[in-house]
């Protein structure tokens, strides 16, 4: 069964001190309580956020403020990032419904992250990069974007929903937490770069159809080891030439 005290709501660069204490409270309606600030541009202790969050002002409190969106991450073994921006290395999309589907089988250590970006821009595709999978809201074409405590409460309300529904998989795997993936992808560009096979210029094109691959796979700790002894084969075989 899905555990809330898993799930950590992640912002970026939230502008609003409205919405952050809207997204506290839509929070403790659905028994969510970690929320992870990251750079955040609005006072998240001021008057309207905890005018807004009502009863849940302690949310506020302990909510933990991050320089980086990786420094927010470093303990979440799959991260899901919200978007609506399509594109080449973005058209496996699961929409909120399929939360619990893609967590379901995990270990009951593992840690989830839901990422929501700016309320004008969203997140960059740095920062969807460090997402295994992206999650869309499906809207009207005519008002298409939503306010940032409203995509927070529709993807919390189906993760609430499915609690009574969902059943962990036997089939448990220790996942390998967000900085051992980023090092082993770290590793990769470099290995794949020094043999030509990326393109020095801009090593991010294809790298980033194998984030793809990978993040869909979602890797356990066992997986990253074995994909870093085979860079490091490659490396050993170049080094002899």
């Amino acid at each position: 069964m899905i555990n809330p005290d898993r799930f950590s709501v992640v912002l970026v660069e939230p502008q609003g001190a409205l919405n952050i204490g809207s997204v506290c409270r839509v929070m403790m309606n659905f028994g969510f309580s970690d929320l992870r600030l990251v750079t955040p541009q609005a006072d998240h202790l001021s008057k309207p956020a905890f005018d807004m969050a009502v009863k849940a002002k302690a949310l506020l409190h302990e909510a933990s403020i991050h320089p980086s969106l990786s420094s927010a991450l470093s303990d979440c073994h799959i991260v899901i990032g919200t978007t609506r921006r399509y594109g080449k290395y973005r058209d496996d999309f699961i929409y909120p419904e399929d939360i619990d589907t893609v967590t379901a089988h995990l270990d009951a250590d593992n840690h989830i992250a839901l990422v929501f970006g700016r309320e004008d821009s969203g997140l960059t595709t740095a920062e969807l990069d460090l997402c295994q999978q992206f999650l869309t809201i499906p809207t009207d074409d005519r008002l298409p974007s939503m306010n940032l405590a409203q995509a927070v409460s529709v993807c919390l309300y189906e993760l609430s929903k499915s609690r009574l529904l969902a059943k962990k998989n036997d089939g448990e795997k220790e996942l390998a937490d967000s900085e051992t993936v980023e090092r082993m992808f770290q590793h990769m560009r470099e290995t794949l770069t020094s043999i030509e096979y990326l393109d020095e210029q801009n090593p991010d094109h294809i790298l980033r159809t194998f984030r793809r691959i990978f993040g869909r796979a979602v890797l356990d700790e066992r997986e990253t080891r074995i994909l870093r002894g085979l860079w490091n084969r490659i490396d050993w075989l170049k080094n002899q030439m």
